[in-house]
């Protein structure tokens, strides 16, 4: 995809922090941290969304983030991070190539989990039905 800023950073046309490489994926520094040292891991094949991934990529995308997640908390000296992911525009998606963002948490940082509701009596049974039968 040639319009791609993640598939231009891999073919190296546009410079990037990278912290990790192998065969598959890379990993570098989003240029808009939520945190100092969040970092986006791509896999290196374009896919638009983390749907699209073979199942042995995905494996790869997970095992490679587990291993850099260790290294960020360690680098920036982190309390914790979150792993995300956004599909589709809906999702904040904004990259349409999969990535998933290691964002490093601090006690301090002052950023709070997504809003909670509550469903309705009986909702939550009538939610799962309409999930459940597309699996």
């Amino acid at each position: 995809m040639t319009d791609c800023i993640f598939c231009k950073i891999i073919k190296g046309e546009i410079p990037c922090s990278k912290i990790y490489e192998n065969d598959k994926i890379m990993a570098f520094l989003d240029i808009m941290p939520v945190n100092k040292g969040h970092t986006l891991v791509v896999p290196k094949e374009h896919y638009e969304t983390i749907l699209d991934l073979p199942d042995d990529l995905l494996n790869e995308l997970i095992v490679s983030t587990k291993k850099i997640s260790k290294a960020v908390m360690k680098g920036v000296n982190a309390d914790g991070f979150n792993i995300g992911v956004n599909t589709k525009e809906a999702a904040g998606q904004i990259i349409m190539h999969a990535h998933l963002h290691i964002i490093p948490r601090f006690s301090n940082d002052g950023l709070k989990s997504w809003p909670q509701s509550k469903y309705a009596e009986g909702e939550m049974d009538k939610v799962r039905e309409s999930i459940v039968k597309f699996l």
